[in-house]
């Protein structure tokens, strides 16, 4: 079984990648996990937040949060406008 720390290079440049498209839509992120990195994402207006995560698939990266977001890697714009979506919602 692979460690996932072995993949941690690869999942930081992914989030690193998703976090600079979260200011110009409001939203702060930090990293979080050392090793094993993971994205906190936070909306200062509403306070809400979840964590996302990146995931190696046998189809490439996956970028995974709560509740039930998934979306690919590949398209940081999607994912960054349904994170924003999500937590720009008033509950």
């Amino acid at each position: 079984m692979t460690s996932t720390s072995t993949y941690a290079p690869q999942r930081r440049t992914h989030l690193e990648a998703l976090a600079g498209q979260l200011p110009e839509r409001g939203l702060v992120g930090r990293m979080l996990g050392g090793d094993d990195p993971v994205l906190w994402v936070w909306h200062p207006h509403t306070g809400h937040q979840t964590i996302v995560f990146a995931a190696p698939t046998i189809e490439g990266w996956l970028f995974l949060w709560s509740p039930d977001g998934q979306e690919s890697a590949e398209d940081l714009e999607k994912t960054a406008d349904a994170v924003t979506k999500l937590l720009s919602r008033t509950r």
